[in-house]
């Protein structure tokens, strides 16, 4: 009884006391409200914590460069440019509220990316200047395990071949390690290596040692060549419809980046086993306004064989059980493409073509919801996009057909009426035949196939601390879907969105979100009926920093899940966190704690908890009770950083937590990481 107590008075002592525990850029997570966009914005996290590390000096800044911060819009940017070029070297980044449409929540998250350095502090290439200017750094995380998986236990004598399927091959601990050297924004070099919990090390099926294996090289502007990418890498083009192994911010955040195309080629520093090129890539400028890619890749990818045939492709990354093992490196994946893009002041256009083969026939078990999946040995995409400046007004997309001659197509049509005000309009046909292993682009599905939509959109920040954000999304699937036997459903999502911040030490947050879709309810065990699924989300939060070292939050949700008023559960979510800076000891620490109430995992809530660096940290939670969570970093001399995260989930709803390997007996999980990095 005594520890429900000091639960309770905790929680309602950091509930007053909130503090936010991350940099003010991670505020984007309060926009995440689907488990689709988490391994996607895991990605983003990783780059964006990679360019806060590294912050581009405001008076040498490029187009290019800002161009990667998806919450600048294209307008932003080139003011951005044109104030630096005609006011000369800023001495301030608070001359940054000079710049013409400057709001503060886009100041504050500018400030994490960007310094104040000399205008002529960059160094031409040579190979003195590669060793002597260049940064490099290497560290090491490790996960310690705190509680027992079933996956882990030992095997009863005589049962190992009843087990075998069951049983973790390596140990339970999690390594990775990373190194990297960077010469200016034009020489990237970086190793990355991992091992998952559960996998073999240096024993069994993999005395290789680490399980992943990830280098990446990189050049940028060196002559007419424009960038050199080799080992690993990634290749984005267009909205998406044809290649986009980038990051999409998608309809849950600032408008902005729904109109900026890929940005080619790029390095790949990613833990993520699937979702990366291997081979090699160039880009070659050619006056000053065309640049010509052209990129191949070779892999072995994991994968379900079955009769020489490809059933599934297997994208997690795991090679811990025995079934595991046997889809390692199953296939063989040759890709060649190409791409031609004009950029021009009033418009830009590009023509992509990607073909790519496997050493065996593509073929999923047929169901209703997938029989138009890609199917085959060999693939083809052509695509050709679009971008026109006319005034305040800008014309966007992009049109591209498959080895069938299905068509996709993606056009939005923005309007500006001022440089922090925007109103967009977005149609999507993606034809439910079309298919394309490698696109990814805006849409309510995961597939860029079998989908017809429009989208209309308005954010603005007419008053400086005020921002609104709303859009209304209505959806057609024309075929089957993933738990969905029906044909010919549809549905819409709508969302409204308000900052407000009334000092500058004090920023308010409030999101209401709704959304229908059809989905399979089970109304007898007879028959099966299919419903329109109704799910509301009503997310505030309040963030307070009275000091320049402490900062305080606090977030409240609730939300509801509905089937056509025959079924309806709800969910309660409390969370606060608190971090403080100590300068002078070099040290920053930050303990967060939320509480949850929801009915069933329909209701489950994502909620971002500051992690160690580059470990991207989301909690998805459901049932009842809390999670508790503490992280400490000390920094010796801006040379050598250590840090330490310790985790408490506690449930007050089960006697066993997760299932399958990864069970654990009782209603208790614990994590604990730690990670050390040296910068020289």
């Amino acid at each position: 009884m005594w520890k429900k107590y000091v639960s309770l008075c905790v929680s309602a002592f950091f509930t007053c006391l909130n503090v936010c525990a991350q940099s003010a850029w991670m505020e984007w997570e309060e926009q995440i409200g689907e488990e689709a966009n988490l391994s996607s914005w895991e990605e983003l996290y990783e780059n964006l914590s990679e360019l806060a590390e590294h912050p581009f000096n405001i008076n040498t800044v490029t187009k290019e460069e800002l161009e990667q911060l998806p919450f600048l819009s294209d307008k932003m940017v080139e003011n951005i440019l044109y104030y630096v070029y005609k006011y000369g070297p800023l001495v301030s980044l608070n001359e940054l509220w000079g710049v013409e449409g400057m709001d503060k929540q886009t100041q504050t998250f500018l400030k994490d990316f960007v310094y104040v350095g000399n205008s002529v502090e960059k160094q031409a290439f040579s190979w003195k200047n590669l060793w002597k200017y260049n940064k490099q750094e290497v560290w090491m995380r490790t996960d310690i395990p705190l509680n027992e998986k079933a996956g882990y236990a030992d095997i009863p004598l005589g049962e190992e071949e009843k087990f075998a399927s069951k049983r973790y091959y390596g140990d339970p601990y999690y390594l990775n390690l990373r190194y990297k050297f960077q010469f200016q924004q034009k020489v990237y070099v970086s190793l990355v290596v991992e091992k998952d919990a559960g996998e073999p090390f240096f024993n069994l099926y993999n005395r290789k040692g680490f399980d992943f294996y990830n280098a990446s090289v990189q050049l940028n502007d060196f002559g007419k060549l424009h960038t050199l990418v080799l080992g690993n890498y990634k290749a984005s083009f267009g909205y998406g419809l044809v290649m986009n192994m980038g990051f999409s911010m998608g309809k849950y955040t600032s408008f902005s980046t729904l109109n900026r195309a890929g940005k080619g080629l790029s390095k790949y520093t990613s833990m993520n086993e699937a979702n990366y090129l291997q081979g090699a890539g160039a880009s070659w400028k050619w006056k000053n306004r065309w640049l010509l890619t052209g990129f191949v890749s070779f892999r072995n990818q994991d994968a379900t064989v079955d009769n020489k045939c490809i059933t599934t492709l297997k994208t997690d990354g795991y090679h811990r059980l025995k079934k595991d093992m046997e889809k390692k490196n199953a296939v063989f994946n040759t890709l060649v493409g190409s791409n031609l893009t004009y950029d021009g002041k009033y418009f830009e256009g590009g023509f992509t073509a990607v073909y790519n083969v496997f050493n065996k026939v593509l073929n999923p078990v047929e169901r209703l919801y997938n029989r138009y999946y890609p199917r085959g040995r060999y693939f083809y995409n052509v695509g050709v996009n679009y971008k026109w400046y006319k005034g305040k007004f800008v014309f966007s997309g992009e049109t591209a057909v498959d080895k069938q001659g299905k068509i996709a197509t993606l056009n939005q049509l923005t309007y500006s009426p001022v440089v922090n005000t925007s109103l967009i309009v977005i149609n999507r046909y993606y034809d439910k035949k079309y298919q394309s292993l490698y696109a990814n682009g805006f849409g309510e599905n995961s597939r860029i196939q079998n989908e017809t939509g429009l989208f209309i959109g308005l954010e603005t920040s007419l008053l400086s601390r005020i921002k609104l954000l709303c859009y209304g999304d209505f959806f057609y699937f024309p075929w089957y879907r993933y738990l969905v036997d029906k044909k010919r459903t549809i549905g819409m999502e709508g969302v409204f969105q308000a900052s407000y911040s009334p000092l500058n030490s004090l920023d308010m947050l409030i999101k209401y979100s709704y959304k229908n879709k059809a989905k399979n309810y089970q109304d007898t065990e007879e028959s099966k009926l299919v419903l329109p699924n109704i799910r509301q989300r009503l997310h505030y939060q309040l963030t307070y920093s009275p000091l320049s070292f402490l900062r305080w939050k606090t977030v409240v949700e609730y939300v509801r899940s509905e089937v056509l008023k025959r079924e309806a559960s709800n969910g309660w979510v409390l969370g606060s966190s608190m971090k403080v800076d100590i300068p002078r000891l070099s040290l920053r620490t930050s303990l967060s704690g939320i509480w949850f109430h929801t009915q069933d995992y329909t209701l489950r809530v994502y909620m971002y908890e500051q992690g160690l660096l580059y470990a991207f940290s989301m909690m998805s939670l459901y049932g009842r009770g809390e999670r508790w969570a503490w992280t400490m970093d000390y920094n010796w001399k801006k040379r050598l950083t250590f840090q330490v995260k310790w985790g408490w989930t506690h449930y007050r709803d089960r006697s066993a937590i997760s299932s399958g390997a990864e069970e654990i007996q009782g209603n208790n999980k614990y994590d604990l990481q730690f990670q050390i990095r040296l910068k020289w």
